[in-house]
C-alpha cells in the first residue's frame, strides 16, 4: 500500500474586530411605575420578588418624551440583584432587553443584551449599558449600541 501524506495549510482566523456600524440610542427611564410584587416578608428584598413595571422614556438630556418601557424583573439575591426583561418601545419600533440588574443601595453599572427588535429595529443585536442616575434609582441612563 501507498502512503499517503496529507498536508494541511494554515487557517487564517481574522482577529475578532468591532462592528463596522453602531447604531447608539441614548435614553433616560424615569422610574415612575416600578411595583414589586411581594413573594414573603414586608420589604421588596426576597428572593422570587417580582418587579413590573410601563415607565416613560426620555431623550437623553431627559426633556422630551420619546417612548416607553415595559418589563419586569424577578430578584434572584436579595437586595443586591434581578433577572430582567423588557421592551422598550420607540417611535420606529420596538428594542427587547434580557439579563442581569445590579440595584440596591449601591446601584451599579450594568451591561445587559439586546436580543431583538422590531420595525427599523428588526434582528437587533447588541448590548444594553443600565447606569443608576441616582442613589434612589429614580430614573436610569440607558445606553444601547445595536450592531
Amino acid at each position: 500500500m501507498r502512503n499517503l501524506l496529507i498536508v494541511l495549510g494554515a487557517l487564517a482566523v481574522p482577529a475578532y474586530a468591532a462592528p463596522a456600524h453602531v447604531t447608539k440610542i441614548d435614553v433616560v427611564e424615569r422610574a415612575e411605575t416600578d411595583v414589586f410584587s411581594i413573594k414573603g416578608g414586608t420589604a421588596a428584598e426576597n428572593t422570587g420578588d417580582i418587579l413590573t413595571f410601563t415607565n416613560p422614556i426620555y431623550d437623553a438630556a431627559n426633556k422630551a418624551k420619546v417612548g416607553t418601557d415595559q418589563g419586569y424583573c424577578v430578584r434572584l439575591t436579595a437586595t443586591k440583584t434581578m433577572e430582567c426583561h423588557w421592551t422598550l418601545t420607540l417611535a420606529k419600533g420596538q428594542i427587547m432587553v434580557d439579563g442581569p440588574v445590579v440595584d440596591g443601595e449601591n446601584p451599579a453599572d450594568t451591561l445587559l443584551a439586546i436580543t431583538g427588535g422590531t420595525g427599523a429595529y428588526k434582528g437587533a443585536r447588541g448590548e444594553m449599558l443600565i447606569h443608576a442616575r441616582d442613589p434612589k434609582a429614580t430614573a436610569y441612563d440607558f445606553h444601547y449600541r445595536l450592531m
